[in-house]
């Protein structure tokens, strides 16, 4: 449980660190229990900063301690929560700021 709410961290501020200042704005309003982290770990630029996947979950596992291929598979399993949990309107906004190999990611996992 304790390992589950710590990649789900990790993968939500590796999320927030790429989005622009308005995307990180409507997902921290469609999960108002997150909306303080994600708005904390908000760089002050307006635009997004994409960060290739392979980067990024090396980032995840370095955040959390887990091995890549363990990191590779919660960033998924996240990734595809989100997708249940946002409307497909902003779950489109969200991906379409992120590299597509994102999206194949959470449809693996899904």
């Amino acid at each position: 449980r304790e390992e589950s709410a710590d990649i789900s961290r990790a993968v939500l501020e590796g999320l927030a660190d790429q989005l622009s200042e308005g995307e990180a704005r409507r997902l921290a309003a469609e999960l108002p229990g997150l909306a303080e982290q994600l708005q904390a770990r908000r760089r002050r630029k307006k635009e997004a900063h994409p960060v290739r996947l392979g980067d990024f979950i090396g980032q995840v596992s370095e955040r959390t301690g887990l091995t890549g291929d363990e990191a590779r598979a919660g960033a998924g399993a996240v990734l595809a929560v989100l997708g249940e949990a946002l409307s497909e309107e902003e779950y489109r906004h969200l991906t379409g700021q992120l590299p597509a190999e994102y999206s194949r990611v959470a449809q693996a996992a899904g």
